[in-house]
């Protein structure tokens, strides 16, 4: 297959709308950046446009899909049980990274929701997402474009190595803003709760609902998942990655030390500014301030896929706060790592 690609800018012509609208309409996969990370889409309500979502990407059959839409009003077409709580948090953060899990009318594939009776749904804020939904006239399945189990996609760069001649189209949107995937909220339970930790964090859905809310990221043994990424090991690069949880000092003289043990392999140290400047070695990636997470999180996923171009065999990151945004960045690096912590 060849694929086309497209810059942010050629969405205003005529023949390249109606390119797009033909490909998704045929089945056929479409490339887009999102606020977030970069999606490969498909027409939501078409079962063999979905599932060769799941055959370029190697995606397991029951890891659902989120569902993206262009106007929040939407939703009310394809699920049930639109409660308060969702029309606050759909009137505070939509358009935008938040992912809400609703009770499905079952109107899309199980192949979508994973075999589940719920679906996930987001609308972005993202103009070049919003333009590609629109011009399709369907509600897209989105993923995060990326071969399943590789970090997720935020340079153009990243979908054209994985996806060229894989989807009928790739549009360039530069480097997406945030750099991690939406958080997911379920709200098909008694008290809503967090699936996936992203931008939007905890306090942030508290102080909007005015109540307590639970945050449970991690799938329990014999459940289904309702959300990506709760379930296989996720944004991982080739190289053994290990997480150091401890003192400032601490981790910088642990850091130091397998740096020296491992001297005669490929290593490599993704940290915030504070470590880079106290550690001596050959690859030391700055990923940003720990003053500022939201630089670390834009930083993280590319980093991750630098680690692969770069061949590296042992990747070393320090943990950060679980506050706030942190708790995102540590779900993702716990993924990456396969939990691979270290406590000192």
């Amino acid at each position: 297959m060849k694929t086309t690609v497209f810059s942010t800018s050629d969405l205003e012509k005529k023949e390249v709308q109606k390119k797009i609208k033909y490909n998704l309409e045929n089945d056929e996969l479409v490339v887009f950046p999102t606020e977030t990370v970069y999606g490969i889409g498909a027409n939501a309500l078409s079962e063999t446009a979905v599932k060769k979502i799941f055959s370029v990407k190697g995606r397991p059959s029951d890891n659902p899909l989120i569902v993206h839409l262009s106007k929040a009003k939407d939703v009310y077409k394809y699920v049930n049980n639109v409660s308060k709580h969702a029309e606050i948090l759909m009137d505070a953060f939509w358009p935008g990274p938040l992912t809400l899990v609703f009770e499905s009318k079952g109107i899309f594939s199980p192949v979508v929701t994973g075999g589940l009776k719920t679906v996930a749904i987001r609308v972005p804020s993202h103009k070049t997402a919003k333009k590609v939904i629109e011009l399709s006239g369907v509600p897209i399945c989105a993923p995060s474009a990326n071969i399943s189990g590789r970090p997720s996609s935020t340079l153009f760069s990243h979908v054209l190595e994985d996806f060229d001649g894989k989807v009928s189209i790739i549009i360039d949107g530069g480097p997406t803003d945030i750099g991690l995937e939406s958080t997911v909220l379920d709200l098909t339970v008694d008290i809503p709760t967090i699936l996936r930790p992203g931008k939007i964090t905890k306090d942030m859905i508290e102080k909007v609902l005015n109540i307590s809310i639970i945050n449970h990221t991690e799938v329990q043994n014999g459940l289904a998942p309702k959300s990506p990424g709760m379930k296989y090991k996720h944004y991982a690069p080739k190289g053994n990655v290990t997480l150091i949880d401890g003192s400032f000092e601490e981790t910088i003289e642990y850091i130091q030390k397998q740096l020296f043990d491992k001297r005669q392999n490929k290593c490599a140290v993704l940290c915030p500014d504070e470590f880079a400047d106290m550690l001596n070695g050959d690859t030391i990636i700055k990923l940003g301030s720990l003053d500022n997470l939201e630089s670390i999180a834009t930083n993280l996923f590319k980093s991750l896929r630098l680690m692969d171009e770069m061949n590296i065999d042992y990747i070393y990151i320090p943990a950060v706060s679980y506050e706030g945004l942190g708790q995102a960045i540590m779900n993702r690096l716990l993924k990456a790592a396969n939990q691979n912590l270290i406590k000192l």
